[in-house]
């Protein structure tokens, strides 16, 4: 699941304003690559925030670790591009990792979520730095990855947030949407701004909403894919030691696992 406060899933935004860019500092930008050879065009002046970023998570999961637990990563679309909304999939995010964590038992497994406040980057910054930061978190120290299973979003998990029974489901987003511009002065703006339609929400809630959407949920995907080529080749580890992947509750089939999907945010910066 990437991110930028404007156009990102997988990559994350936050509630709190982001502290902002040092001035002149957006020009300053640079190819970096990431240990299983995935690069990215990011700003410099962004690095350090992102290694900061990378101590805390790291030091998150290796507390769920030394508790006994397995530990996921979550990606999932967060833009509001295309008639979604970023404060309606924090939410969704929320309840997936709820979700998740009863059905397997909290005691036991834990879910990353990126849409949380520690996540955020300098205002300004692009999918890609979400994306660099993203990407070392999910590979680890060694390149052979840092979590036990991820869980990439799809329609059902959508579909339980917003209370679906197969039952006229576009009138209940209709409702949601009513209630929400209500509620929920973001919410209004972005509709009064013309940049979200009722009509735009309930295609992109009833028939889109997965992280087959989202540009970062597909680094992602390539991402644990060529972690678990690695994991194959290694003579430590094999087959038996891939990290598993389920979409939309559900494992990957094994054909699946090993299949890349189109880019996102990868790509190094124009000479």
């Amino acid at each position: 699941m990437v991110q930028n406060r404007r156009c990102l899933p997988l990559v994350l935004l936050m509630l709190a304003a982001p502290p902002a860019w040092p001035q002149g500092a957006a020009a300053t930008k640079a190819t970096e690559c990431s240990k299983i050879g995935i690069c990215y065009c990011v700003n410099q002046a962004v690095k350090p925030e992102i290694a900061a970023h990378l101590d805390r998570f790291r030091h998150t999961i290796a507390e769920q670790r030394k508790a006994g637990k397995t530990v996921g990563y979550m990606s999932l679309p967060l833009t509001s591009t295309g008639g979604g909304n970023f404060n309606v999939n924090r939410e969704v995010a929320e309840s997936i990792k709820a979700a998740v964590e009863k059905r397997f038992g909290a005691e036991y497994l834990y879910l990353w979520n990126p849409a949380v406040l520690e996540a955020d980057l300098p205002k300004g910054s692009t999918g890609a730095e979400y994306m660099l930061m993203w990407t070392s978190f999910m590979e680890g120290t060694d390149g052979l990855g840092d979590f036990d299973f991820v869980y990439f979003a799809g329609p059902q998990d959508f579909a339980r947030y917003f209370g679906f029974d197969g039952d006229n489901d576009m009138a209940k987003l209709d409702g949601y949407f009513d209630r929400r511009v209500k509620s929920d002065p973001d919410f209004a703006k972005a509709v009064q701004s013309g940049g979200l339609s009722k009509e735009a929400f309930r295609r992109y809630y009833a028939m889109r909403a997965s992280a087959a959407v989202s540009r970062g949920a597909h680094d992602e995907w390539n991402v644990f894919r060529l972690i678990n080529e690695r994991r194959r080749a290694d003579g430590k580890l094999g087959t038996g030691a891939q990290i598993p992947i389920m979409f939309d509750g559900r494992p990957v089939a094994p054909s699946d696992m090993e299949v890349s999907v189109s880019e996102g945010y990868v790509g190094k910066c124009a000479p």
